[in-house]
Order: C-alpha cells, then sequence, then structure tokens
C-alpha cells in the first residue's frame, strides 16, 4: 500500500510533453519575452537571488572566511543592489560561514552525501541535523538517483522525507541532477515526487559530473512547481545552478520562472541560482547598462 501511494501521486501529474515540444515552447518563450526583461532592475533582482558557492576539495578555513568577507564588504555599498541571497559551502564550513558573517546573508550547506548522495541514509541525516546545528538556515541535497531511476520511489522519498525532518526550520532545497535524469519526463516525475516528500525549492544540479542547468530543465521543473501549487496550495521554489556564468544565462532562467509562475516567484524566497562567477559578471553588466 505504501508503494502504491508514490504511483498513485505520479498518476495525479500526467507529463504530456515529449523532449522536442518541450524544447519549441522553451525557445519560443525565450524568443518573445526575454528582451523584455533584458534592464538593471532584472539584473539587480538576479543578483539579490544568488546563491554565492564554493564548493572545492581545496576549500579550508582561511579561504571560506575570506570568501565570506567579500560578502560581508559588498553589503551596504550599493544601495541599489541587494546583496546575494546566500553563501553555500559544504557542511564542515558552516560554522566558519556563521562566525565569520556579518551581513544579512543566509547560509546554505550541501549535505547528505553531496554530490553523489550515495551514502547511508542514517549518514545523510545526521550530516544535515549536524549542519544545521552548526548554523546552516538552509540545506541542498541530491536525490538518490539510484533509487529514482530504479523506480524504487518509496525508499527515495522515505529517505527525503526523513532529511527534511531533520532540517528543523532549514529550507530543504532538493537537487534532482537534470542531467542525469535527461528526459523531461525524468525530470518532471523526479520534481513532482521531491516535492510529494517535502521539498521546499527544486534545484537543477550539483554542477558536479553532469551536464549543468538547461532551460529546458528549468522549464519542466517550473511546470511541476505550478502543477503542484495548483493541486496543493503549496509554494516552492526552483534554484538553477550548474554553469550559470554570465547574465545572459541567469535572465533566460529569471524570464522562464517568470513567465511560467508568475511575478511573485521572482524573489529570492522562490527564485535562487547557484553560481560563483555570476555576480561579477552581473555587477558589471549592471554598470554598462
Amino acid at each position: 500500500m505504501e508503494k502504491e501511494k508514490y504511483q498513485t501521486t505520479l498518476k495525479a501529474y500526467p507529463f504530456r510533453l515529449n523532449d522536442e515540444q518541450v524544447t519549441d515552447e522553451v525557445n519560443n518563450l525565450l524568443a518573445e519575452k526575454t528582451y523584455q526583461n533584458k534592464n538593471k532592475e532584472v539584473y539587480s533582482r538576479i543578483y539579490g537571488c544568488i546563491d554565492l558557492t564554493t564548493l572545492n576539495s581545496t576549500d579550508n578555513r582561511e579561504g571560506v572566511w575570506q570568501f565570506t568577507e567579500k560578502v560581508n564588504s559588498f553589503d551596504g555599498t550599493r544601495p541599489d543592489i541587494p546583496n546575494v541571497a546566500a553563501i553555500c559551502v559544504y557542511p564542515n564550513f558552516a560554522h566558519t560561514v556563521k562566525e565569520a558573517l556579518t551581513a544579512d546573508v543566509r547560509i546554505a550547506s550541501v549535505s547528505a552525501g553531496f554530490p553523489s548522495s550515495q551514502t547511508f541514509t542514517e549518514v545523510k541525516v545526521a550530516e544535515t541535523a549536524l549542519a544545521v546545528a552548526d548554523g546552516a538556515d538552509e540545506i541542498d541535497v541530491v536525490i538518490n538517483l539510484g533509487l529514482f531511476l530504479g523506480e524504487e520511489y518509496e525508499e527515495m522519498c522515505e529517505e527525503l522525507s526523513e532529511i527534511k525532518e531533520a532540517c528543523r526550520q532549514a529550507p530543504l532545497k532538493v537537487i534532482l541532477e537534470t542531467g542525469a535524469l535527461k528526459s523531461a519526463t525524468n525530470i518532471y516525475n523526479a520534481s513532482i515526487l521531491s516535492l510529494y516528500s517535502g521539498a521546499d525549492f527544486l534545484k537543477t544540479s550539483t554542477g558536479k559530473g553532469y551536464p549543468g542547468a538547461t532551460p529546458e530543465a528549468a522549464y519542466v521543473i517550473c511546470l511541476a512547481i505550478r502543477d503542484y501549487h495548483m493541486k496543493t496550495g503549496r509554494k516552492a521554489g526552483i534554484k538553477v545552478s550548474g554553469g550559470v556564468a554570465t547574465p545572459e544565462d541567469a535572465l533566460k532562467y529569471y524570464t522562464i520562472v517568470k513567465e511560467t509562475l508568475g511575478e511573485e516567484w521572482c524573489n529570492n524566497s522562490f527564485f535562487r541560482v547557484g553560481a560563483s562567477r555570476l555576480a561579477d559578471a552581473l555587477l558589471k553588466a549592471i554598470e554598462e547598462d
């Protein structure tokens, strides 16, 4: 009976577009609407939606401290541009960011065996709880792709639910790793099951080992968020991550979110961009606009 509820959930959200249709819809949307958003105000808004990220094997306390200081030093220097939404780090650096941070910016931590999600559920839950205890305001985790692709939905969803409980009050961003899921149908179904399991945000990619974000993947995720909201009344956010380095890239995703979900999603409560290089490029674009 438990297993059946996940299949029943997916049947309640049938996805009727094939990959080619998704590409056509995205291309048409972007061709028609992107130019309307290409302005200083939108670039400033996107800047305030950035999860400024450092997820390197070479990260250390001193480097993460200096990374945080850059965010601190930007605070209040440009009244027309909000600071980034969050600093995103590995869980063992959440405390370092908390100690160094003076700006009004959230602390996001990857967790749960990032980026592969291949470890014991107990380890994932413990790591998440430790990250929150050390100061993480938000948690980013990857779905177990092997379980999803093997249609072992019950185990995948129950694990996500346990991780969500370990987050306490911290929002849970669930990374779908869309480059591994490949098809629009897989991305949509993984989105629905993640939302059903308590995800507060759906995130495209880890940026590690698989192709990163694409407009098509973001569009499908937005459709799932929209459909889930229409049925349940619950609003979830979207985080685009993996290769988003230019203002033009970011603008495409902003446009998709705005046109698919609406203006009320176009703020850092419901829209994030995970990036390490985008912030400086956006500032330059704002100055040149």
